[in-house]
């Protein structure tokens, strides 16, 4: 075996305890398909397109045939994938409160056409309504290219983490540069890049989510900083102290953290953990809210996931969080009316 710092690096086994197929130098593949299939529903499925015409939503990715797999090669990643997919769309004309629904086509994604060239086709079921149509096949078709942006870059960063392992010089690097961070005294705000360098170094995944509440962003804000309304939809005693460096904790100490910036109405970034995460280990979670008349689409991006923790994340979000407000805001409605 050759020593360290000699001969051919192509064919140098470093000091690893998972040694074999360092840097995944011979041909390694990944089945993506799975993944991919979860990941265009979470992007596509609730796209919401409104226009002087009236308003429009992604209702259902109602057919997802395809394959999607990342090859690795002398420590390049090489992608495949293909797809052809089939989404239904509803929508509600603004003049006359019609009701119509609608399909859109995507025949052939794939790698061997760039997204701006990928072929888009919108359809409506017969009768009038053709005012949404025109709408879905130019913001909305916009729209869904952004999404499908959203899962390719998802692919390449998201899915793939851990299959290129780093070398002694990239640990090197990386730990000079987290010296550089913690040297620095003042910082003006807390980005998502210097939380990351906090708790053990794991492997992790990120969680992107959008939904749509039916209530403005200033009200939906509220319910992430106040304690009397966090405790309401957690149905659980909580710490909230809505200011920067502020403490959170939520679930009976499920949840823990601190907020680290908060832009009222607007933006909210937290220090976030489950309690059966490694110990010191936290995620980023990003909440931006954007305005919407009486509705607000919520845009989460939560960085640093445990990989072995991001379904039983993104449940907590979607049921503990997201379906308790929204019960939370009804019941706020019916005792209005």
């Amino acid at each position: 075996m050759a020593k360290w710092g000699h001969g051919d690096p192509r064919w140098i086994v470093e000091e690893r305890a998972d040694a074999t197929n360092v840097n995944n130098w011979h041909w390694t593949e990944r089945d993506a398909t799975s993944w991919s299939k979860s990941k265009l529903k979470e992007v596509l499925v609730g796209l919401v397109v409104e226009g002087e015409a009236g308003r429009c939503e992604i209702s259902d990715l109602k057919h997802a045939e395809g394959e999607a797999s990342c090859n690795s090669r002398k420590g390049k990643l090489i992608f495949f994938y293909e797809w052809n997919l089939r989404l239904s769309w509803k929508g509600t004309v603004k003049e006359s409160g019609e009701k119509h629904k609608g399909s859109v086509e995507i025949p052939n994604l794939s790698e061997e056409n760039e997204v701006d060239d990928t072929e888009i086709n919108v359809s409506k079921k017969k009768g009038e309504g053709d005012v949404l149509k025109d709408l879905m096949r130019t913001e909305g078709t916009a729209k869904v290219r952004e999404a499908l942006r959203d899962y390719l870059k998802a692919l390449k960063t998201e899915f793939t983490l851990g299959m290129i392992l780093p070398t002694k010089a990239t640990v090197g690097q990386e730990l000079a540069a987290e010296r550089k961070l913690s040297g620095n005294a003042v910082q003006d705000s807390v980005s998502p890049q210097s939380l990351d360098t906090v708790g053990v170094k794991i492997p992790t995944v990120q969680i992107l989510l959008r939904e749509i509440f039916n209530s403005p962003a200033d009200e939906l804000y509220s319910i992430f900083t106040t304690k009397e309304l966090v405790q309401k939809f957690s149905k659980c005693p909580a710490v909230i102290e809505a200011e920067k460096g502020g403490k959170l904790q939520m679930f009976d100490g499920c949840v823990s953290g601190e907020y680290a910036e908060l832009v009222p109405s607007q933006r909210i970034v937290l220090k976030w953990r489950c309690r059966n995460w490694p110990d010191e280990h936290y995620a980023t979670v990003a909440l931006n809210f954007k305005d919407m008349a009486a509705q607000t689409e919520l845009q989460l991006e939560c960085k640093g996931v445990p990989v072995s923790n991001e379904d039983s994340t993104r449940q907590c979000w979607k049921k503990q969080y997201f379906e308790e407000i929204r019960i939370l805001l009804q019941q706020s409605k019916d005792k209005l009316e």
